[in-house]
């Protein structure tokens, strides 16, 4: 196995690479990922620099998440992973394929055309960044600083729906409601935010926590996972949305574009 201190994600873009980057961050997001780091490549334009880096891949045990849009350098980085034996992730090329394949029209092959410096891009980035300093309310700062703060107690979408809402450009927060833990003095309700309290059905979420404990190797006996406990928790959180004053969504069975359609158009009403 690699070493922990090893443990790397290689971005790599003949432009910028700030998308390939932002779903790794996006992915590490969702695991123990502290000895995980990432590195970035960007502005390649040979055929030695691909191969550089796939062969450093190789090395460490990495692998390699890249939007090439030059065809030659796509190719190249598809042959020579499969060749050393290196995972690697296109992840602009399916899309579009898919818009070649489906409206019949070709790309201009220029890169950095999908980030055309601008006020939007811009600020779609600073919310991914955003939602992930102030995930899990680590900094109480995020809530004074956040357009939307969700709430709710654990495992009910918070973190996904954080970075859903942050590509929308939105800067979004987010805090685990526990009885054992007091609430910031920051959060509170203010004008310019809209704080969302988030739910779900006591049995619905017995099932996932029981999941949950599964994958980390934990006895589903654990106090977590118990439905006294999960009542205890879900009643002391909506005590807290109550005394808030905030809107209240369930998402038991609800898919996360479904709750953040709900989110977006309570911000922008």
């Amino acid at each position: 196995m690699t070493p922990l201190t090893q443990q790397i994600i290689y971005v790599c873009s003949d432009a910028v690479g700030e998308t390939a980057e932002a779903v790794a961050k996006a992915t590490l997001r969702q695991f123990s990922s502290e000895h995980v780091k990432i590195k970035r490549y960007g502005h390649l334009k040979s055929e030695d620099e691909i191969v550089r880096i796939v062969t450093e891949a190789a090395g460490t045990g990495g692998f390699i998440s890249y939007t090439l849009v030059q065809p030659e350098l796509r190719e190249l980085m598809k042959e020579e992973s499969l060749k050393q034996g290196v995972r690697a992730v296109d992840v602009m090329g399916p899309m579009m394929q898919a818009y070649v394949d489906t409206f019949g029209s070709y790309p201009k092959r220029e890169p950095g055309l999908l980030h055309s410096i601008d006020d939007a891009y811009h600020h779609r980035m600073d919310a991914i960044e955003f939602a992930v300093k102030y995930d899990d309310g680590k900094d109480a700062r995020g809530f004074v600083l956040a357009q939307v703060v969700l709430i709710g107690v654990s495992r009910t979408s918070k973190t996904p729906l954080s970075v859903f809402l942050s590509h929308k450009g939105i800067k979004t927060a987010n805090l685990p409601l526990m009885p054992e833990v007091n609430l910031p003095e920051e959060l509170k309700p203010a004008p310019g935010r809209l704080i969302v309290g988030l739910t779900m059905q006591p049995e619905h979420l017995l099932g996932i926590r029981t999941e949950r404990l599964k994958t980390l190797g934990l006895p589903s006996s654990a106090q977590y996972a118990s439905q006294e406990r999960i009542i205890e928790e879900l009643k002391y959180a909506e005590d807290v949305m109550k005394s808030l004053n905030c809107p209240i969504i369930d998402v038991t069975n609800r898919a996360i574009e479904e709750t953040a359609g709900i989110i977006i158009e309570w911000l922008y009403r």
